[in-house]
């Protein structure tokens, strides 16, 4: 392999490495906005688990206010923690297979930095 030739597949390696290290970037962002929502939603089911089943629970709509049955609310909660359960492994799983690219790019990049060395 030649040196322009070397540098550039370099370059193009080290291009894909850095477009894998943004992509995970978001992912983690991602996660910890999801998990912020958990909490959240973890918190909401806690309060209306203090509460009586004929305590006078709201649900704001916009700019209203709107009441809303016990069941109903903690059934709602419910239904968000599960989807955000569900979307938290599914962000892990794949910042899990992203990092696994990431390191196989970096030793790629690693390899031919090596190559070029002893090439010169």
């Amino acid at each position: 392999m030649t040196t322009p030739e070397a540098q550039q597949k370099l370059q193009t390696l080290s291009d894909e490495y850095q477009k894998l290290q943004t992509d995970l970037q978001a992912q983690v962002s991602a996660l910890h906005r999801l998990e912020a929502q958990h909490t959240e939603n973890t918190s909401v089911r806690s309060t209306l688990s203090n509460h009586s089943e004929n305590s006078a629970i709201y649900k704001l709509i916009g700019p209203v206010l709107l009441k809303q049955e016990k069941a109903e609310a903690e059934s709602a909660v419910e239904g968000r923690l599960e989807f955000i359960g569900n979307e938290m492994k599914r962000v892990e799983k794949l910042i899990a297979d992203m990092q696994e690219k990431s390191e196989g790019k970096k030793m790629e990049v690693y390899q031919l930095q090596m190559k070029i060395q002893e090439g010169k």
